[in-house]
């Protein structure tokens, strides 16, 4: 996982969220992200790297990072 991919995470989630920037292993929901705002994240996240994150999976991405890492997970699965 680049932290590239990390800190486009962060701008989404500050973006959706109208919070400054939370860190990378800051839970985004502690860090202001409404749960209203969840589907909002996933279609971005979705949208912006091409890939289709299942339910189960979102749910359990609370930081940044971890966002990141399914990201990079299901990216590397879908080039495969």
């Amino acid at each position: 996982m680049t932290t590239d991919i990390v800190h486009e995470v962060q701008e989404l989630v500050a973006r959706i969220a109208k919070i400054p920037l939370p860190a990378p292993d800051v839970d985004i929901y502690t860090a202001g992200l409404a749960s209203v705002d969840a589907l909002e994240l996933l279609v971005e996240l979705e949208d912006r790297f091409g890939v289709t994150i299942p339910d189960d999976r979102f749910v359990t991405g609370r930081t940044s990072s971890q966002l990141a890492a399914i990201v990079t997970e299901l990216s590397s699965g879908a080039a495969s």
